[in-house]
């Protein structure tokens, strides 16, 4: 961590990381409905049946449980490979 916590670039950093994280959750949204609605809605109409509504709830668990899954995966392996990295850095500072 920086010497300095009002750091302006890591305070850049920060909210840069912070709007991509919220774009990320707004494009998952986006591609869930549009996935799990095509999938259980085949004949739009007022409202939804309660099959309908069953299968896009199902739809949406297994959705959800899937991205955090490979979010995990993908956050644990970007800490292992910067984890390397800075054990590379120091074992070339010798």
């Amino acid at each position: 961590m920086s010497a300095y916590p009002n750091d302006p670039k890591k305070q850049l950093m920060r909210q840069v990381q912070q709007e991509a994280g919220m774009q990320n959750a707004r494009l998952l949204v986006e591609k869930l409905n549009e996935h799990c609605f095509e999938r259980c809605v085949p004949k739009p109409g007022t409202s939804l049946s309660k099959g309908e509504e069953g299968c896009y709830t199902a739809c949406m668990e297994k959705y959800m449980a899937a991205w955090n899954t490979v979010s995990k995966t993908y956050v644990a392996r970007i800490q292992q490979e910067t984890q390397q990295a800075q054990q590379g850095g120091l074992r070339n500072s010798f």
